[in-house]
């Protein structure tokens, strides 16, 4: 009973978060919205004190059941096994703890948290790894898509064969739960008045945390799965209350069941697995398409190519540039749900990853506050629409060189009709021309004008971050 309850919950997280990944209408943040707000590293960059203490209390009464129902990237791990093992399902078999792994890329990543070194930490946080890899489905930016290329391998080669070897020897929220896990509440326990021997326990604990021989686990780390207590046939496993208890007592009969609808569960993998790829399809598709517009059917426009930004612009909501990376997971949560496509991951060394603003798709409307909602780190605070117009985040400014009309070859103004604020005026010069000047004080850095601007490939006037937002 205890496996179907969190094979179900287990389930409903992680299409959960996937369609949430996939999604940029918005249609499905309102009712799923706060699952990644109850992510560990997340919540511990957004100081949600509330999470935090309760994924902590959650740890210490139940065990690391966050890792078996809550943590995408944990449950990815759990359908490559569950792949891995085949029809004859390959038996596991008890591994001890790897140390100076473990502990060393615990202490690494505690080290370039506390420096600030966000790259690193996106690279490692599990929440963050998995909407890379969702995203680069749907939009496989090179740099991000490689990224997640290579933790999806490293993640597949250790799931495949060793279940949760990846939970257990890399991942560092894994490893701080483990800290808590030990002195959990209620945990897996052997009666060894009960137990025959068999090692059944020991072949299906994909935590590898199992020495049968010994009759002993390890909680640290034990997720919670419930494998074992569902392959005892002889009743001597059951998660019981085990502060002061060595071994438990005879007093409950084994009313769990067995879970064998292995069909049922493999065609949901795959009718998931098929949602994915034909989302990464239209993606493709529509990629495909980009760049080959017409204007009135006859001349072909060239697609707007981004442009080096002296300072990057960084979401209203975000208190500075400095801020915004600082805590900014890069989970790719903004990327996915902009429906603007103005955010993007950086290619840039120092903010490897975490999104940043282009306005060649399209700019950042007044009206839209999705990014502010859906940031699940507080790198970027809620806002409401009234409080968007007062976020100045970047100001334009304009290349005489390039623009159209300042040289006479047309009397363009599209920059000065489109600006929401109308902060761009077209200003007579001696030379007969119009030419569009820009007041810095009312300018937010929307980026309407350089998205509606003709010139191409790059336009006349182009928006730069402020390291600052006013």
């Amino acid at each position: 009973m205890l496996k179907k309850l969190r094979v179900a919950l287990a389930w409903v997280f992680w299409i959960g978060i996937t369609l949430l990944l996939l999604d940029s209408s918005g249609v499905l943040y309102k009712w799923l919205g706060w699952m990644p707000k109850i992510q560990f590293l997340p919540a511990v960059m957004a100081v949600n004190s509330v999470v935090v203490i309760a994924m902590v209390l959650l740890t210490l009464v139940l065990g690391r059941v966050y890792c078996s129902v809550i943590c995408p990237l944990g449950l990815l791990q759990d359908g490559i096994s569950f792949i891995g093992r085949g029809k004859k399902k390959a038996p596991y078999s008890y591994k001890k703890e790897v140390t100076w792994l473990r502990y060393g890329i615990w202490a690494a990543f505690v080290i370039v948290f506390v420096l600030g070194i966000q790259w690193a930490v996106a690279l490692l946080a599990p929440y963050s790894a998995y909407g890379r890899i969702v995203q680069s489905f749907k939009h496989p930016y090179l740099t991000t898509a490689i990224v997640a290329g290579v933790t999806l391998a490293v993640v597949f080669a250790l799931s495949f064969k060793g279940g949760r070897t990846y939970c257990n020897s890399i991942c560092p929220v894994g490893t701080t739960l483990s800290f808590f896990s030990r002195f959990a509440m209620f945990r897996p326990m052997i009666d060894t008045s009960k137990c025959v021997n068999c090692g059944l326990c020991e072949k299906k604990c994909k935590a590898l945390c199992i020495d049968s021989k010994n009759h002993k686990i390890d909680y640290s780390r034990c997720v919670d799965c419930f494998d074992c207590l569902e392959n005892c046939h002889a009743g001597a496993l059951k998660y019981r209350f085990a502060w002061g208890r060595k071994e438990i007592a005879d007093q409950v009969g084994n009313d769990e069941g067995k879970v064998g609808n292995d069909a049922s569960r493999r065609a949901f993998m795959a009718g998931t697995a098929m949602a994915i790829g034909a989302a990464a399809l239209k993606g493709v598709t529509a990629r495909a398409q980009e760049g080959k517009k017409l204007d009135g059917g006859f001349a072909e426009i060239l697609p707007k190519t981004a442009i080096d930004r002296e300072t990057p612009i960084t979401p209203p909501g975000s208190k500075s540039v400095k801020d915004f990376y600082r805590k900014c997971t890069a989970c790719q949560l903004c990327v996915a749900q902009c429906p603007n496509n103005v955010l993007r991951p950086s290619t840039n060394l120092d903010r490897l990853m975490q999104p940043e603003m282009g306005y060649e798709k399209g700019f950042c409307r007044p009206e839209c506050t999705r990014c502010s909602e859906v940031c699940p780190s507080g790198a970027i605070v809620r806002i409401n629409r009234e409080e968007k117009t007062q976020y100045h985040i970047g100001t334009a400014r304009v290349n005489p060189e390039l623009c159209v009309s300042a040289t006479g070859k047309a009397n363009c103004g599209k920059c000065a009709s489109m600006c929401p604020t109308g902060a761009i005026m077209m200003v007579k010069t001696p030379d007969g021309f119009r030419r569009p000047t820009v007041a810095e004080e009312v300018c937010i850095g929307c980026g309407a004008c350089e998205q509606y601007c003709p010139s191409r490939p790059v336009s006349a006037i182009t928006v730069n971050g402020k390291e600052e937002h006013v």
